[in-house]
């Protein structure tokens, strides 16, 4: 990802009020990790696995923070549990930053992502996380609002998918 794409995703999630991040560093959208360390906006918390991570964001929730969860697509899998039964049965607003390795617009897609990535939409239409793909930076922020305001209507995790540019 280039890095006024990333600098615009994290324009975005400032301006829809996110201001609490765990997560788990990856390759895809790690541009981000360090505009938002520099950035007092946002608390960032670095965790070593994904269903810590949305444990600890859905703690924040509750505590009046507007969170998100960062990890790679294969972290869904991980954090499953948790997003069901922290996230969904307890209605925990959350947006989930989830790269979509192993999408077909995946530009460093390979056999250690492609099964898993074929897989995610399905697991998280199972796991009732409303979810929408973002190929590249048109509308951005209007897409991160719409999620942001989407979690917190349903009161449930909400998972925006990274590929395409977010993948160069």
């Amino acid at each position: 990802m280039d890095n006024a794409l990333a600098q615009g995703l994290v324009h975005a999630l400032r301006e829809a009020g996110v201001n609490f991040v765990t997560y788990v560093p990856e390759t895809r959208l790690s541009q981000i990790l360090p505009l938002m360390q520099s950035d007092k906006s946002f608390q960032m918390v670095a965790v070593g696995s994904e269903a810590e991570g949305v444990s600890i964001a859905a703690g924040a929730a509750l505590g009046g923070k507007i969170v998100a969860s960062y990890m790679e697509g294969t972290g869904v899998y991980v954090s499953c549990y948790n997003i069901l039964t922290v996230g969904v049965r307890y209605g925990v607003p959350m947006l989930l930053l989830v790269s979509y390795v192993g999408s077909f617009e995946d530009h460093r897609n390979s056999f250690l992502y492609v099964q898993r990535g074929i897989k995610l939409i399905p697991q998280l239409e199972a796991l009732d996380v409303q979810h929408q793909v973002i190929r590249n930076g048109d509308n951005l922020e209007r897409n991160v609002e719409n999620a942001v305001r989407m979690m917190n209507a349903l009161k449930q995790p909400v998972a925006l998918l990274f590929t395409e540019e977010f993948t160069l």
